[in-house]
């Protein structure tokens, strides 16, 4: 049973079983998938998570209906977290393997890559990393951006970032050295274009340190639990920037505490949050709250350096 919890404006949110929830959506009506689904890790989680060859069937199941809802303009885009193998300092493929089924077998396109980078991560795994000190520590998620037709809609004009000092010096004197360049690129006379913004790199730098925000102040006060795995806003709000236009319908169906949702709503997206857990659903209520801070626009947030940042109009 999947009942609604939460209207608003733009949305809502429901809890229960997304896959009930799914088959009944009408074919070719969703403009953006935008979710993080739990992850096949060695370490079971409070949100409940499957393994290995259980994981590829339980996800693929999904992405069987992702495909048949999205229109063909429309877009998944799925942030996925490393794992490994149990008792050894080697990577899990799980990610891997969930795109080439994707790609190869369920007829999705993958039309970019992207890569989250946290750089307040946290050094993990333990063992191999601060222990034994055989290891780096885990600070990027992959970030597959699927669509179902070639040319999904896009528009990289939505998430300029803002030029650097160098950058605005070279449009605003018009000199610079263009011509042939050994790795064989040609620099034409339009490199010097002010464009409103340079355009992003698909490694998006983003540190996910909330844990003092509205929502988990009221999750603490009305003693309910947090969610473990939160997506920072702003990692949501360039995707549903990026991929989607005003009035258009967004869909997260492992919603956790309802990111996706928030945003979309500030957006002024349609959108659906589906999310299994009753207290997640409880605590993400707490964001659209009167008191809630509006996160868009709020802040500029970084994308690979510091003097690279994306910025909201």
């Amino acid at each position: 049973m999947v009942q609604k919890e939460l209207s608003t404006k733009n949305g809502a949110i429901l809890c229960g079983d997304a896959m009930q929830y799914l088959r009944k959506l009408p074919s070719d009506s969703v403009d953006l998938i935008f979710t993080s689904p739990p992850f096949d890790l060695v370490k079971e989680k409070s949100y409940g998570n499957f393994k290995g060859d259980a994981y590829q069937a339980w996800i693929s199941e999904f992405g069987v209906e992702f495909y048949r809802v999205l229109k063909p303009s429309g877009s998944l885009v799925m942030d996925l977290g490393s794992g490994w193998t149990p008792k050894h300092p080697t990577k899990n493929l799980y990610e891997y393997r969930l795109l080439l089924n994707f790609c190869d077998n369920l007829g999705f396109h993958l039309a970019q890559d992207f890569f989250w980078w946290n750089p307040s991560k946290l050094p993990t795994p333990a063992q191999w990393v601060t222990i034994e000190r055989i290891r780096v520590k885990e600070a990027v998620n992959k970030i597959w951006w699927f669509s179902k037709t070639t040319r999904p809609k896009a528009d990289n004009k939505k998430v300029l970032q803002r030029y650097s000092k160098s950058m605005k010096t070279l449009i605003e004197s018009g000199v610079y050295n263009g011509g042939d360049r050994p790795s064989g690129h040609n620099i034409s006379t339009k490199f010097a274009t002010n464009n409103g913004g340079a355009i992003p790199p698909n490694l998006i730098a983003i540190a996910n340190t909330s844990s003092s925000d509205y929502y988990s102040k009221r999750c603490k006060e009305e003693n309910i639990k947090v969610h473990p795995a939160r997506m920072p806003h702003l990692l949501a709000e360039f995707f549903i920037r990026f991929l989607s236009d005003e009035g258009d319908i967004v869909l997260d169906p492992f919603a956790g505490s309802c990111v996706t949702g928030k945003v979309a709503e500030d957006l002024s997206r349609r959108w659906t949050c589906v999310e299994l857990n009753q207290e997640f659903v409880d605590g993400a209520k707490f964001r659209f709250e009167r008191e809630a801070t509006r996160n868009i626009g709020q802040q500029e947030y970084k994308i690979l350096a510091p003097n690279f940042q994306l910025f909201v109009d």
